[in-house]
């Protein structure tokens, strides 16, 4: 796995991966923000990596899917290199058919056995989750 990187401007920079696809990314203010800044796209990438394995596993055990949604926050230290002390990523399903125990379950095991973003966070950050089903 390969990505490059450009630079744009002092706080603002593209990266390609091996296939060709862009990604912009910015560190300025958030009034000027245009992009998602690094520590924005790690939340971003723990809370896809773990849900292409939720859809999956929702689908394998036969259940109605309809939509999943995942709200994550990140707690930073004050000091640098302010790296991130807790993240806690609540994933919400849509499905008439599955229970909030089943889904804890399948949550627990994509981001703690199967999100290889998840895993490679220092474990020195405190990662949670839970899982929320909503009827559709």
């Amino acid at each position: 796995m390969k990505v490059s990187l450009n630079y744009v401007s002092d706080k603002e920079f593209e990266t390609e991966n091996e296939s060709g696809n862009k990604l912009m990314i910015d560190m300025l203010d958030p009034e000027s923000k245009n992009h998602q800044s690094p520590t924005q796209l790690l939340l971003s990438a723990i809370a896809a990596c773990a849900a292409v394995d939720i859809v999956s596993m929702v689908k394998k055990k036969r259940k109605t899917f309809v939509n999943l949604e995942a709200e994550i926050e990140g707690t930073r230290a004050e000091n640098h290199p302010r790296k991130f002390t807790e993240i806690h990523v609540k994933y919400i399903l849509t499905s008439p058919d599955m229970t909030n125990e089943d889904f804890n379950k399948v949550v627990s095991l994509a981001v703690e056995n199967y999100c290889s973003v998840a895993s490679t966070v220092n474990e020195s950050t405190k990662l949670t989750h839970t899982g929320e089903v909503k009827a559709s």
